[in-house]
């Protein structure tokens, strides 16, 4: 399978806010926001991957500042890693009020997607050509997020799996502690 330039996986979409998108403080809701990423991470994976991907984890989305209604959202995609049916999408928000024309970057996010066949079984993606210093910190890092989730999750179960075993008493010592 042929590879591909992080370059070529870049995706942009953008968006103006309006008055539903609010939420009750009357700034843009963070579900809205989730809701950009998560179409801007489908667009970014499926062009990459040339066929329907899926969302398989948000690793995390960091809030920087509010945005208001009025204003246009740029969501930029771009491919950061790739294992061998997934791919991490790395996505950074930002926020432009039209009338002064100013931005900022209001959010950040990473988005593991996964690459899915007719049959509707996960399948293999391009391998990701690093051109640049940085691609190449990014794949590497994305392959460690990669594994400190795996380790994460194995670590989480085997604790849990402790403190079910536990009485009472010792759990509410965990409590109070």
């Amino acid at each position: 399978m042929n590879g591909k330039t992080v370059a070529s996986s870049r995706m942009e979409m953008s968006e103006v806010m309006t008055p539903s998108d609010a939420n009750f403080l009357g700034k843009v809701f963070g579900g809205k926001i989730f809701a950009l990423l998560d179409l801007c991470a489908y667009a970014t994976s499926s062009r990459f991957a040339e066929t329907i991907c899926v969302t398989a984890s948000i690793d995390r989305v960091d809030f920087l500042e509010p945005i208001e209604v009025g204003e246009l959202v740029t969501c930029v995609g771009h491919v950061t890693y790739v294992g061998r049916t997934s791919l991490e999408i790395t996505l950074a928000v930002s926020a432009q009020n039209v009338f002064k024309g100013t931005s900022r970057h209001t959010n950040t996010a990473r988005v593991t997607m996964v690459a899915i066949g007719s049959d509707s079984r996960p399948i293999p993606v391009p391998r990701l050509v690093c051109e640049t210093r940085d691609e190449r910190i990014q794949f590497i890092e994305g392959k460690l997020r990669r594994s400190m989730r795996d380790k994460n999750r194995k670590d989480f179960d085997e604790l849990a799996a402790s403190y079910r075993q536990m009485n009472d008493s010792e759990l509410d010592a965990l409590i109070l502690g």
